[in-house]
């Protein structure tokens, strides 16, 4: 009988093979510095890179909100998974398979219970793609979409498909054909797919609409989006949330169009289903549309992982307007760069792109107009320039520049606003705002702290050296660096490197989690971040000839303190008169210079 293999053997086989720059870089862009990888932390806004990848111990560290961990950690925390899940998704994605083991029953329960609630969207959305495909009453369902100008490709590229009319295929047409594999109306129900009756028994959620499966970031159907094919309300209809789906997180058409967005570094966000799905018929693909509620921090936190900037492309209505400037603080506060492009009058994405073409779209595109220049003058449009509307314009205008997460992006909006309104800067100062968020952490000093400025430059060599291989440190203590005389800066450092390697791992991230003074602090994020050009990948030779070299130097430099050390001493005996004394000292100081110079 086999022993079961137990949780860290199998988190020991997964990461193996699981590459952690691979699995983050699929939604943090990365960027090579030195041996690590940096780029902007998708745990906290930044705008400055604090988030370094390491690929040889297969770890992440934010110098900046502190979260770490491994591969598992990340795709736990990025993607709100529990460890089973987590686990899995990886073994998939690196094709290993894996070993069973005892799960708790608390463990087995909630596993059961997401795993059912997958299986039931995934066997939905099957069903409905046969329906849509091959069904008599699917008819006016293909008929619309061709009218649309839906072609097959994009209709099997989003899984496109049908929940029949009732009136043609009966209240419980998806109920009835999934019973059929074993899912019950209660685990349907509990996926959002079915509706209890008040006398019992249970009925289609969606009737009569074209299905869009909307899918998680990793490809898995966790609901469904329906548009009505009738008249009737609502329009469109989206699954309730459940242990799967989160509507606040997840955007339509990010999975599909994550590569598109993730390449151009920017995404388009359009309001329904159907603007996506036909601009990215005409080759507008790196799109994505919030799930029937605003567009959210959430979404926007998740987007930072592939793009740079957000263009917020709404209709120009009351509705259109609102919705972009409810989207302002939320860009501002996640420090992604935000434009504004409003269709013309009577125009949706989806008409506007069967009108007027793709080249019309992304000229507007192109043309989308910065967040500040947005707002402002959509608050003149509705309050004007007098005193009044200025006032109410001005209190309008706080907590957008409030929900800025930089300061100098607030001072500048604050300029800005009050060129435009020929008001003084205090009018946006924090004691005429009722709630002002806390100051952002402050960065780190542009230059090395004072101390360690001033450092010789081969001691200055040393410090980098052992921070970023502090593995080293035995070879250059077995060299003699425990007898140097260093400046204060440097000997703190090393006797808290000292520290960290007698106490763990030799990772250079641990020595953040030491008692540092700012300075130091400020001096080894910036190393990690943009280490020298001796530690790049490329230039592992080179690091390892300054390894060699500062034995040298440490060797030299000793023997030559060693040498200094005897000269003082001869002086000294000679000044007593101690002839024999001075005579030893004179053989010591001779072999000392022979091991210094080699001759």
């Amino acid at each position: 009988m086999s022993v079961p293999a137990s949780r860290e053997q199998v988190k020991q086989t997964v990461r193996e093979v699981a590459d952690i720059v691979q699995v983050i870089g699929e939604h943090v862009e990365l960027k090579r510095a030195g041996a690590r990888y940096t780029g902007l932390c998708p745990f906290h806004a930044e705008k400055t890179p604090s988030f370094s990848v390491n690929p040889q111990g297969q770890f992440y560290h934010c110098f900046g909100c502190g979260e770490s961990g491994d591969v598992f950690s990340f795709v736990m925390k990025y993607h709100h998974l529990e460890f089973p899940e987590a686990l899995k998704l990886l073994a998939r994605k690196f094709h290993v398979d894996l070993p069973e083991r005892q799960l708790t029953e608390a463990e087995q329960e909630q596993l059961r219970r997401r795993q059912s609630l997958y299986e039931a969207n995934e066997a939905a959305a099957a069903v409905y793609e046969r329906c849509l495909g091959e069904e008599r009453h699917a008819a006016p369902a293909r008929a619309y979409l061709e009218q649309r100008g839906v072609p097959a490709a994009a209709i099997a590229r989003y899984r496109l498909g049908y929940a029949p009319d009732p009136e043609q295929a009966g209240w419980s047409y998806l109920i009835d054909r999934l019973r059929s594999r074993g899912l019950d109306a209660e685990t349907l129900e509990a996926a959002g797919l079915a509706v209890r009756k008040e006398r019992g028994g249970h009925y289609d959620r969606f009737r009569d609409r074209i299905m869009f499966p909307i899918t998680d970031l990793t490809g898995r159907v966790v609901a469904f989006g329906g548009r009505l094919l009738g008249d009737g309300r609502p329009k469109y209809l989206n699954s309730p949330e459940s242990v799967i789906f989160d509507k606040s997180r997840l955007l339509f058409g990010l999975f599909p169009h994550r590569e598109a967005i993730r390449k151009k570094r920017s995404a388009l966000v359009v309001e329904g289903n159907f603007d996506l799905l036909l601009l990215a018929v005409h080759g507008i693909d790196n799109v994505v549309a919030p799930l029937g509620t605003a567009l959210t921090r959430s979404h926007l936190h998740t987007l930072r992982g592939y793009a740079d900037e957000v263009v917020l492309l709404f209709d120009a209505d009351a509705a259109g307007l609102k919705a972009a400037l409810r989207s302002v603080p939320f860009l501002l506060a996640e420090q992604v760069t935000g434009r504004v492009a409003l269709l013309p009058p009577g125009h949706d994405p989806d008409s506007f792109v069967r009108a007027e073409g793709p080249a019309a779209v992304q000229a507007l595109v192109e043309s989308a107009r910065p967040l500040a220049e947005f707002v402002f003058d959509a608050l003149v449009r509705e309050h004007g320039l007098t005193l009044a509307g200025k006032s109410r314009i001005v209190s309008e205008l706080h907590p957008l520049v409030e929900a800025a997460a930089d300061a100098d992006q607030r001072t500048l909006m604050i300029a800005h606003f009050s060129e435009k309104l020929g008001l003084p800067p205090t009018y946006f100062q924090p004691g005429r705002s009722a709630r002002r968020p806390p100051p952002p952490a402050e960065e780190p000093a542009a230059g090395p702290p004072p101390g360690l400025a001033v450092l010789p430059r081969q001691e200055k060599q040393l410090v980098d050296f052992l921070i970023l291989y502090p593995e080293q440190l035995p070879m250059l203590q077995a060299a003699g660096l425990g007898r140097m005389t260093l400046a204060p800066a440097a000997a703190r450092l090393v006797t808290l490197l000292e520290q960290m390697v007698a106490s763990g791992p030799c990772q250079p991230e641990r020595l953040l989690t030491l008692p540092l003074a700012e300075e130091e602090r400020a001096y080894v994020v910036r190393l990690l971040t943009s280490p020298p050009s001796f530690a790049s990948a490329e230039e592992s030779e080179s690091a390892r000839q300054l390894g060699e070299e500062l034995v040298a130097w440490l060797r030299s430099t000793l023997q030559k303190n060693a040498g200094a050390g005897l000269q003082q001493q001869i002086l000294e005996a000679s000044r007593l008169g101690q002839t024999d004394r001075v005579m030893e000292l004179l053989r010591l100081k001779l072999e000392t210079e022979r091991k210094r110079t080699g001759f």
